[in-house]
C-alpha cells in the first residue's frame, strides 16, 4: 500500500541526517507481518533473495526494457555509478554508523548496503540518470506487531535525470511497485517459520 511521505518523514530515521539532499520520491507499507525483531530476516530477503525483476510478466518486461535501453544509451556504465560519478553515502556515515553492521551484499541487484541497525537499513546505486537511496524500516503496526516500510529517495543527475524520473513515474507506480510489493508478501509468508514448519 502506498503511503504518504510523512509515513517516512516523521519518523526519527538516521537516513534523514545522511541524504538530507535526497529527495523521497515513494513511501510502500510492505505486507511482511512479523515481531520486532525481524528487519534483518526482510534484508536477507531484499538482498539474497530472486531477482526482482522476474516477479511478474509486466515486471520482467518494464526491467528488460530499461536494462536494454540503459545498455544502448550507456546509462549503466562503471564510470557512472557509486564511488565514481558519484561519492557513497558511506562517507556521510556518522562513527557509530560506519563502524556498525553495514548490511549483505546484493546477490543480483545494482544496490550495495551503506547501513544497518535495529530498524533500519540503507542501501545506495547510482547510474547516469540518478542516484538512488532504497530504504528499509521496522514499524510497529498499532495492533503489537511490525512490518517493513520501504521509502525510495533519488537525486536526479540534471535536468536529464529529472525528465527520466518524471518520464517512468507512471510504470513505477502501475507496474512495478505493485507487483514488486505482492512478490516481497508473497516470498515473505513462504519463509515464515510457521509456513516453513508445517
Amino acid at each position: 500500500m502506498k503511503l504518504p511521505a510523512t509515513a517516512h518523514t516523521s519518523r526519527p530515521w538516521r537516513i534523514h541526517e545522511i541524504a538530507a539532499d535526497f529527495t523521497l520520491e515513494d513511501v510502500w507499507a510492505l505486507p511482511t507481518p512479523g515481531g520486532p525483531d525481524e528487519l534483518d530476516r526482510l534484508v536477507r530477503q531484499f538482498t539474497q533473495g530472486n531477482d526482482a525483476s522476474a516477479s511478474s510478466p509486466v515486471q520482467r518486461f518494464l526491467f528488460a526494457a530499461r536494462w536494454k535501453l540503459g545498455a544502448l544509451l550507456g546509462w549503466d556504465k562503471p564510470g557512472e555509478g557509486v564511488g565514481t560519478r558519484v561519492p557513497t553515502l558511506r562517507d556521510r556515515l556518522p562513527a557509530d554508523l560506519r563502524e556498525g553492521p553495514r548490511g549483505p551484499a546484493f546477490r543480483s541487484a545494482p544496490f550495495t548496503s551503506v547501513y544497518q541497525t535495529h530498524d533500519e537499513w540503507a542501501s545506495e546505486m547510482a547510474n547516469k540518470t540518478v542516484q538512488a537511496v532504497l530504504h528499509i524500516g521496522w514499524v510497529p503496526d498499532g495492533s503489537g506487531g511490525y512490518h517493513g516500510q520501504m521509502a525510495v529517495l533519488v537525486k536526479p543527475n540534471g535536468l536529464f535525470g529529472t525528465l527520466y524520473m518524471a518520464a517512468i513515474k507512471p510504470f513505477r507506480h502501475i507496474g512495478v511497485y505493485p507487483a514488486l510489493i505482492r512478490s516481497i508478501g508473497a516470498e515473505w509468508e513462504s519463509n515464515s517459520p510457521d509456513s516453513t514448519a508445517s
